[in-house]
């Protein structure tokens, strides 16, 4: 089960690394932002390289506040819904 705060905090710490993105199971997102901090690293001794870090950056600061504004419900709903559906499916054969 995915916690919102942990995600909230990946994204704000290692946000720019995508890390939040793949412990939300997000893999193509998390893929993009690093590799675009992954070019602007390599590139920012010619400061064209901040350019991408900087966006990146914002990127990850916007994920970081829409997860820690974000009801309970809707992270709930929208990154465990496999969860909550495995445990439905247990109760239900539990009580038949």
């Amino acid at each position: 089960m995915k916690n919102k705060i942990v995600a909230g905090l990946l994204a704000l710490f290692l946000g720019t690394l995508g890390i939040h993105k793949f412990y939300l199971n997000e893999t193509k997102p998390g893929v993009v932002y690093l590799v675009c901090y992954l070019v602007g690293l390599l590139t920012c001794w010619l400061l064209i390289g901040l350019i991408p870090m900087l966006v990146i950056s914002i990127l990850a600061l916007i994920d970081a506040i829409k997860l820690f504004v974000m009801d309970d419900r809707d992270f709930d709903n929208k990154y465990n819904q496999g969860y909550f559906d495995h445990l439905n499916n247990n109760k239900m054969i539990l009580n038949d």
